[in-house]
């Protein structure tokens, strides 16, 4: 095998491992998951940094049915370096039972990522969401606010799931 072809490989090989979609096992998903529920528009209100999203504001997710039984899913937010909207187009899927609010979300091709709802208000108002590890969280709302009790709450929730809340964003909103 030529060089280059092992270093394809191994690339491959290292890409696929990286991205994981189940939660590490000290985090737990919600278990009475209604995927029409949660469809619809969701607001982000804070996140943990990470580097696709890294200086937007105003920032939105909505999700739809997808003809194949997934999930459509529409990310859009303000880049305030550009001036500009910028959105991404992916698709979700469930990583077993679709009562269980763990979800595997591809924007490139082939990768996946997790997407584990860890909390979510009974009514669908708010959610707490995380990927496959501590290094993601994001606080969704159906409203571009949220209340500082509820606030609390989810907080309270993402450290005792072990995330460092200290480095949430609170991201600007309309």
């Amino acid at each position: 095998m030529q060089l280059w072809s092992k270093i394809c490989v191994l690339v491959s090989v290292l890409l696929c491992v990286s991205c994981s979609v189940t939660p590490t096992p000290d985090i737990n998903v919600v278990k009475n998951f209604e995927l029409n529920r949660y469809l619809g528009t969701w607001y982000e209100i804070a996140r943990l940094d990470n580097r696709f999203e890294r200086g937007l504001e105003r920032v939105t997710a909505t999700y739809s049915l997808r003809d194949d039984g997934g999930v459509k899913v529409v990310n859009r937010g303000f880049s305030t370096e550009k001036q500009a909207f910028k959105q991404s187009i992916g698709k979700a899927y469930f990583t077993g039972p679709s009562s269980h609010g763990a979800l595997k979300v591809s924007f490139f091709g082939p990768f996946y990522g997790g997407y584990n709802v860890i909390e979510l208000d009974k009514d669908y108002r708010y959610a707490l969401v995380s990927g496959p590890d501590k290094s993601y969280l994001w606080i969704l709302s159906r409203t571009p606010t949220l209340d500082a009790d509820v606030k609390q709450k989810l907080l309270e929730t993402a450290r005792r799931n072990g995330f460092d809340t200290n480095k949430l964003l609170w991201i600007k909103q309309p």
